[in-house]
């Protein structure tokens, strides 16, 4: 994978839009999670949601091999 993607002619590095997908799929994740209810049985959950971005954010990125 680049690098760098050439984005209106501008040189944008690959995680710009990888944490751009991932911060809008945490959003819907947590608003899911929120409506069943997990966060009443979760100790932290600022942590809870802390962890569960980076995660989502390293995987994606591990996955696509940036």
């Amino acid at each position: 994978m680049p690098r760098e993607i050439v984005l209106l002619s501008l040189l944008v590095p690959t995680l710009l839009p990888l944490f751009l997908g991932c911060a809008m799929a945490y959003w819907i994740v947590d608003r899911a999670l929120a409506r069943m209810g997990l966060f009443r049985h979760v100790w932290h959950p600022a942590l809870f949601r802390a962890a569960l971005f980076v995660c989502l954010f390293s995987g994606v990125s591990l996955l696509l091999g940036t």
